[in-house]
């Protein structure tokens, strides 16, 4: 070994042995930060102030709207704010959609549902009293047997009190905007049944060609009211008025006028059997 451990040189300094050479110095850490002038990335990411009119001190840029936009939630008074101002959330309906009897302007559209039911409800619980009780020139029980027999229905005596006491239950319903489907529907079978038979008579007589211009088109036109009742619904004014199908008429509406149609041709076909047409 050439050094000496315990030679008290080999312990000594640089700086000790020689003197420091004129371009070395210590590094500072602080020599990293950017000086006061320093124009680099460190300034860039200064936020800019506006001051009241708009404009920026930093960057003009920021004003060349001269109107910068606000945001709601720091600036609740700007222009898109809605006065007065909220924070509850407030409830939005569907274009179209509004509530049963809140601004849909009905109109007088309820009260013309309510002038044809009961027009059409008198009618049919005038037609039943005179069957029933032979009130104003009718028949009466007996009489409308007789001709419901005459004109080839089976069971007359059943028929006589079943279409009576259908047609004045039907009536009064119609009225009172009560189940106003089904009662549509019976008065609407009971009239198509009674056209069948009244054309039926007609073809006997030979006179079916002026079968609507002899007085048969009055309960043509009946049956249409009611058909046209069925698919309209019974309006507000009746005690239907909570119920769907016076609101929104449809599916049901449809079933309701097939099944009016349908049974007073069944009526016919089982209890008469006769062709109208020849």
């Amino acid at each position: 070994m050439t050094s000496q451990p315990h030679d008290p040189r080999a312990w000594q300094r640089p700086d000790d042995a020689a003197p420091r050479p004129a371009s070395a110095s210590l590094v500072d850490p602080e020599d990293d930060l950017p000086s006061a002038d320093y124009a680099g990335d460190f300034e860039t990411t200064t936020i800019p102030h506006y001051d009241s009119s708009g404009s920026s001190s930093v960057n003009s840029g920021f004003a060349l709207l001269n109107d910068p936009e606000p945001l709601p939630y720091v600036q609740p008074g700007g222009r898109h704010a809605v006065p007065p101002y909220s924070p509850e959330p407030a409830e939005i309906q569907p274009d179209g959609l509004v509530a049963a009897g809140a601004g849909d302007r009905r109109g007088t559209q309820d009260l013309g549902l309510l002038l044809l039911r009961v027009a059409v409800g008198v009618l049919l619980i005038a037609h039943g009293l005179q069957k029933a009780f032979g009130l104003w020139g009718g028949p009466g029980l007996d009489g409308w047997k007789t001709e419901l027999a005459s004109m080839g229905f089976q069971y007359p005596d059943i028929l006589t009190y079943v279409a009576t006491g259908g047609q004045i239950a039907a009536g009064v319903l119609l009225v009172l905007g009560l189940f106003t489907p089904v009662a549509a529907a019976g008065a609407l079978a009971y009239l198509v049944t009674g056209v069948l038979a009244e054309a039926m008579v007609a073809h006997e007589e030979a006179r079916l060609g002026s079968f609507l211009t002899d007085g048969h088109e009055y309960q043509v036109f009946l049956a249409v009211a009611v058909a046209a009742i069925i698919l309209v619904g019974p309006g507000r004014y009746g005690l239907d008025a909570a119920r769907g199908w016076a609101r929104r008429p449809f599916i049901g509406s449809f079933a309701a006028l097939v099944l009016g149609v349908g049974a007073g041709v069944a009526i016919w076909v089982l209890l008469n059997g006769g062709n109208p047409l020849g």
